[in-house]
């Protein structure tokens, strides 16, 4: 996408207010208008007062000043607070538009991009945009708008001299696009280390007990350090280039002013202009040249947003899993099976396939346990259900319609999912069991929390159900975080239900209760559970042990175990464990 294009989609996000920017645009004109009056009325002031002594316009000309200066102040405060106005709400608007994007993003996208990254596109790209954003309304508008009145004013005093100045135009505007490519490819480069620099502090600060147990602060440290310094290197990088274009246009100004003293002062003194059109014009001169510097001084900001829009608008322009969707049914309550038909799926960055040709059927009520060593493709298994990754080969069916059919809306709203890393948000304990459905009611959220088994531990928190959990849930024990997740999913009451290794992390006493608020989670639901502890699924009506991407055994409990094969050889293991502690 090239700069132009960029900057013609910022433009389009400000159609909403083009009312207010209507009135910025006539603001910043009169402000720029009263500018060139400043320099116009040097011309009388000397002319008129210092050298020919006119008394009648020595009260004229200052009160003249003042008005000047009262309406510019006036007018410059209304430009000033409407342009920051439709910046920021620009901005806003850019920043909801990309949230909702990265959270409709399939999770693919997420596998391969950590969330310290996507959280630096949301805030510091974003940010970088909103000075792209105010200084193309503000400073470019209105410094340009200044510029061009002043260029009026003076031609208007002498286009002789006016010709001379403007020779060092072209020199400028050569050092500021020339300054420009450098500084929007240190910009890039500066938000990419700015994405490993957050990406690096969030997984430290989410980590930050396994930090502390195992002493690795000052690892973490340095590594923290490495990305630290490196976005400095980059920064300073671009303050050196940014310097360096203020010098040369420095040097510029001062080539011309001088060019301009020396011609202007042979005009007056031969008495072709006379002094107060001379200094009229030195204003306005000085005053055009002030434009010039300010949007010089601004073009690193427009440099990295103009990177920063790259990168931001690279993600708004990614499909998302609601544009790929081609299905348009609504599932209705699953009331037959779920069938997997010689599926194959491979991980884009592994060339051995995670599943291979699985072929099952889960009937209705049905409670189906996966077990297997790690990495034998369990959870991959159970993820394509709800379609966060999709199928490299054959197809899943629901009540015999392949699922890619369903809207993805209606497909999900079916299925409930308690894992082993339960995700509960910083938020009240209420909020995060309401979180499975938007209309529960409190007395719907109290009794899901009964079913689960959480309701009492709640009763004991200071402020029970408003008890804000913390980060992850930090403020409860494990076992209380999983009752919380359990009765999340007993209010949303969905026909299927998927637990991954849900009480693998628990003790002996947590996992009893939470096996208590399981039974009443499964009752009459569709059930896939995936075990690593072998007692928790005896109970099961069929047991698939999965090897390397495939289904090697199927059967109940004690078939398996006649069997004598790897399910069997997986309990041996485990009760020896037992058996040994």
């Amino acid at each position: 996408m090239s700069t132009l294009d960029r900057l013609i989609r910022l433009v389009r996000y400000l159609r909403p207010y083009r009312v207010r920017l209507g009135a910025a645009f006539a603001c910043s004109g009169l402000v720029a208008g009263f500018s060139g009056a400043y320099a116009w009325l040097v011309k009388p002031v000397l002319d008129e007062i210092f050298i020919n002594k006119n008394e009648s316009l020595l009260l004229v000309l200052p009160l003249a000043l003042f008005a000047v200066s009262v309406l510019k102040s006036v007018f410059n405060y209304g430009q000033n607070y409407l342009m920051n106005y439709v910046g920021n709400q620009v901005i806003t608007d850019i920043r909801q538009e990309l949230f909702g994007k990265l959270i409709r993003l399939p999770v693919p996208y997420h596998d391969v991009n950590t969330s310290g990254r996507l959280v630096s596109r949301v805030v510091n790209d974003v940010s970088l945009m909103a000075n792209a954003v105010a200084g193309v309304l503000k400073d470019v508008f209105q410094q340009g708008l200044t510029f061009l009145v002043m260029m009026g004013v003076i031609f208007y005093q002498n286009w002789r001299l006016a010709g001379l100045s403007v020779i060092v135009t072209p020199l400028a505007v050569f050092t500021m696009v020339r300054m420009g490519k450098r500084l929007r490819a240190l910009a890039a480069s500066g938000q990419e280390r700015m994405g490993d620099m957050a990406s690096t502090l969030q997984e430290t600060l989410s980590g930050i007990r396994m930090v502390k147990a195992y002493g690795r602060e000052e690892a973490e440290a340095a590594r923290f350090q490495q990305s630290n310094r490196s976005f400095l290197r980059t920064t300073m990088k671009a303050i050196q280039v940014s310097s360096l274009g203020s010098s040369h246009m420095e040097v510029i100004g001062v080539v011309g002013v001088a060019a301009i003293i020396w011609y202007g002062g042979f005009l007056v003194i031969n008495g072709s202009m006379t002094p107060g059109a001379f200094f009229s014009f030195l204003t306005a001169m000085f005053m055009a040249y002030t434009p010039l510097r300010r949007l010089s001084g601004s073009n690193n900001a427009i440099q990295q947003a103009l990177a920063a829009a790259e990168r931001v608008f690279g993600v708004l322009d990614l499909k998302t899993e609601q544009d790929a969707e081609r299905g348009r049914l609504e599932l209705p309550r699953i009331g037959q099976s779920v069938t997997f038909d010689d599926v194959t799926f491979h991980y884009e960055s592994q060339s051995v396939p995670a599943l291979n040709d699985i072929n099952l059927t889960i009937r209705a009520g049905e409670m189906v346990a996966l077990v297997g060593s790690s990495g034998s493709g369990k959870t991959t298994l159970v993820n394509l259900i709800p379609r966060f990754y999709e199928p490299t080969a054959g197809r899943i069916l629901i009540d015999g319609i392949d699922i890619q059919s369903y809207t993805l809306r209606s497909l999900r709203s079916q299925i409930g999912m308690v894992s082993q890393d339960v995700v509960l948000f910083d938020d009240s304990i209420r909020n995060n069991i309401a979180f499975g459905r938007e209309d529960a009611t409190d007395e719907d959220i109290i009794q899901a929390a009964r079913l689960a088994y959480a309701h009492d531990f709640v009763e004991r928190l200071p402020q029970g159900y408003q008890t804000v959990v913390g980060e992850k849930g930090v403020k409860l024990s494990g076992g209380e975080r999983q009752r919380v997740a359990i009765a999340r999913a007993i209010l949303r009451d969905p026909p299927l239900l998927i637990l991954d290794e849900a009480t693998s992390a628990l003790d002996t006493e947590s996992e009893r209760v939470v096996q208590l608020a399981l039974a009443n989670l499964m009752k009459n639901r569709t059930t896939v559970v995936i075990a690593h502890r072998l007692s928790t699924i005896q109970r099961a009506d069929r047991i698939m042990v999965l090897a390397r991407g495939s289904i090697v055994e199927v059967g109940t409990h004690d078939e398996l175990l006649r069997l004598g094969g790897q399910y069997q050889r997986l309990h041996a293991m485990q009760f020896q464990d037992v058996a040994d502690a």
